[in-house]
């Protein structure tokens, strides 16, 4: 079976074409991050903007690159939720659109749960039960997968999203957008023993998160280091690694314990942090079972990773009834 995807929950447009859930035939991704790193977050009403007058020349790309015309699918399959409303609603309208033309049928996915199914496009498959682990800007939650579509939602972030509290740091650190991957190149040449910062609830018997603790820690440290002199790059290198190995140390610690919890063998890592190396590094060499994490091009946004959960929860839809909702959860 080969499913049309498209993507766009958020400042990504995107589309693919994916056979049996397992095989890319083609992933094209056009981002505005360019545009929204100037300003250091996203604009939702420009993604919007930017995702209408990317999508059309994507999906052909799309096609064009898998060789392939729109009679040789089998089903269009589309995020509707959740995301940012104008950036769903011009892939969900989209997608309706395609389906009926086509006369395909029309599958809605949850964007949460195929970020989960990334790994199901590596070289490995999952087995079940397992914990994974999605740990993004908008979301870390930890969900114990029993099987295919069966979820169960363990715990998540009282406040703010890994990734998030990557981004608001790197914010006070001057260091740009998105704010995880230049908090890891800067933590490359620190030492993360400078400056000790809080891991918050990483001993709770809960299995949820806090990261606004240590965006308050890191903007104290900051501010008292710059009370007499400018901040240096290499104090900057240092919290850098300092937020680095907090954030990762409770990621792990609560995803193995969890892992412990209900005596699973597998920990899947989800999501736009799972492209950490630190975080994958550690989960690795804690876990005394199997860790399995996407290829790093299949972390963030993509249309692959919709058409993989499309294919192994194949539940369509009239296209009336799909709607997107920016509300959605597991």
């Amino acid at each position: 079976m080969k499913i049309l995807a498209i993507e766009t929950s958020c400042d990504e447009t995107s589309a693919a074409i994916v056979e049996n859930g397992a095989k890319i035939l083609s992933n094209v991704v056009s981002s505005s991050v360019k545009i929204h790193a100037k300003i250091g977050g996203i604009i939702p009403e420009i993604a919007a903007r930017e995702q209408l007058k990317a999508i059309i020349p994507v999906i052909k790309k799309a096609f064009a690159s898998a060789h392939l015309k729109p009679t040789d699918i089998d089903a269009v399959a589309v995020t509707s939720g959740p995301g940012l409303i104008g950036s769903l609603l011009i892939g969900v309208e989209t997608a309706k659109t395609l389906a009926y033309v086509w006369n395909k049928p029309l599958i809605p996915v949850n964007h949460l749960k195929a970020h989960i199914y990334a790994n199901w496009l590596g070289k490995d498959s999952p087995t079940f039960p397992n914990v994974a682990l999605l740990v993004s800007g908008g979301h870390t939650d930890l969900i114990l997968m029993k099987t295919y579509g069966k979820f169960k939602w363990l715990g998540g972030t009282k406040d703010d999203a890994a990734g998030e509290a990557f981004d608001k740091i790197a914010r006070l650190l001057n260091l740009g957008y998105p704010g995880g991957p230049m908090i890891a190149k800067a933590a490359e040449s620190g030492d993360k023993n400078t400056y000790p910062l809080p891991r918050p609830m990483i001993n709770s018997p809960d299995l949820d998160f806090s990261f606004s603790g240590l965006k308050t820690a890191v903007l104290n440290k900051v501010k008292l280091l710059t009370e007499t002199k400018p901040f240096s790059p290499t104090q900057t290198s240092n919290l850098a690694a300092a937020t680095q190995a907090a954030v990762v140390d409770v990621l792990v610690s609560k995803t193995i314990h969890a892992a412990k919890k209900y005596k699973v063998k597998e920990i899947l890592l989800a999501g736009g942090v799972a492209a950490n190396k630190l975080l994958r590094k550690e989960m690795a060499e804690r876990f005394e079972g199997k860790v399995l994490a996407p290829p790093v091009n299949l972390c963030t946004d993509n249309a692959a990773i919709v058409a993989a959960c499309a294919y192994f929860n194949y539940q369509p839809k009239p296209w009336q009834k799909i709607k997107a909702d920016p509300s959605l959860h597991f």
